[in-house]
């Protein structure tokens, strides 16, 4: 395949490997960027470098090992020479029951990459994003109320403080993004870098993963219910929340104008929403796509709105921002399910 022209930029992703990483590194690598990856072991990143051989080959790939993130210095020789760093490394998942060692890799990863950033990323680094989550925006307000990036996560660190290791894994999640969003906004504040910094907050990630896992147990929390209902399952109960989504594809999309569009973003959060799902809605999908297969039934046409809109009178998150600054609008659930699903089909 003929590889888009180089743009002679190196652009550092850390967490690599990880679901949303993957595909950013894709999207980068697909812009022009060369890419140095930062994983805490090299054989994780194996089918990340067989699936981008070409890039691997032709020198615009490279992967290192960054054992513990929390480590002051611990990114001083991986931010050399780059021109962007996208902070993802960071604890995912719906299952934590202890927030200290959840919270405190969110605070001093971030922290450190920062660090590392500042003292060694001159002349060439200039611009730093943060994957964070809709986590640090969504707070205590009752329906109806309509969420901006203006807005920020005042519950979960407190319950946290309150609860300890009683609090739910959900909240120590929350806690953990808002908690190192603050110490991304933080550092800008006191040290006034000379390159540009920019948060993205999807929220629940959906669609195809770059690396098909090997196995169904590995497939990313936030989009197993395709496979799920593909595989002739019930339909999961919801993950939590409003059933927001946001396709992959798209959060890349927002990391990589980030970078190439510094002049826009400095300062800026994006919430990164492309509507409303639900595992109904999955069913529904694929029973029409995949006729010769035995998926769930359930309530047909229940539980969500046409085009994926928000439901009158319920929380909504305005990602009008994003589309406005991009001039592009959001995947729409049904190709994001179909994509993913058409990846798992090996699976099954």
């Amino acid at each position: 395949m003929a590889l888009p022209t180089s743009k002679n930029q190196a652009v550092l992703i850390t967490g690599v490997n990880g679901y949303i990483a993957s595909r950013t590194a894709e999207a980068f690598l697909n812009e022009g960027y060369n890419v140095r990856g930062t994983v805490r072991n090299k054989n994780s990143a194996a089918g990340l470098l067989e699936v981008l051989e070409p890039f691997v080959t032709a020198g615009r790939l490279e992967i290192v090992e960054v054992k513990d993130i929390t480590i002051p210095g611990a990114f001083d020789e991986a931010v050399k020479g780059v021109h962007a760093i996208i902070h993802m490394a960071s604890p995912v998942s719906l299952s934590f029951d202890d927030p200290d060692p959840v919270i405190k890799t969110a605070i001093e990863g971030t922290q450190s990459v920062l660090n590392s950033g500042y003292a060694y990323g001159s002349p060439t680094l200039k611009s730093v994003v943060l994957t964070s989550s809709i986590g640090a925006i969504l707070g205590k307000h009752a329906a109806p109320y309509t969420y901006t990036e203006n807005d920020w996560n005042d519950v979960s660190e407190a319950l946290v403080a309150e609860l300890g290791k009683s609090t739910p894994s959900a909240q120590i999640y929350l806690a953990s993004k808002t908690a190192g969003e603050k110490a991304f906004w933080k550092f800008r504040d006191e040290k006034k870098p000379a390159w540009t910094m920019t948060a993205v907050n999807p929220v629940f990630v959906g669609g195809p993963p770059l690396v098909v896992p090997e196995s169904a147990d590995k497939i990313h929390e936030t989009v197993k219910s395709v496979y799920t209902v593909l595989n002739g399952e019930p339909i999961p109960p919801p993950l939590g929340g409003s059933g927001a989504f946001v396709d992959v594809r798209d959060v890349a999309r927002l990391m990589v104008f980030s970078v190439s569009h510094p002049e826009v973003a400095d300062g800026e959060r994006y919430i990164a929403c492309g509507g409303v799902g639900s595992g109904q809605a999955v069913a529904d999908i694929l029973r029409e796509h995949y006729k010769n297969r035995k998926i769930a039934v359930g309530n047909p046409g229940e539980g969500y709105e046409p085009g994926w809109r928000f439901p009158n009178g319920g929380i909504r998150f305005d990602s009008s921002k994003a589309v406005k600054a991009t001039g592009k609008e959001w995947i729409p659930f049904d190709k994001s399910v179909l994509d993913a699903a058409k990846s798992f089909e090996k699976l099954l």
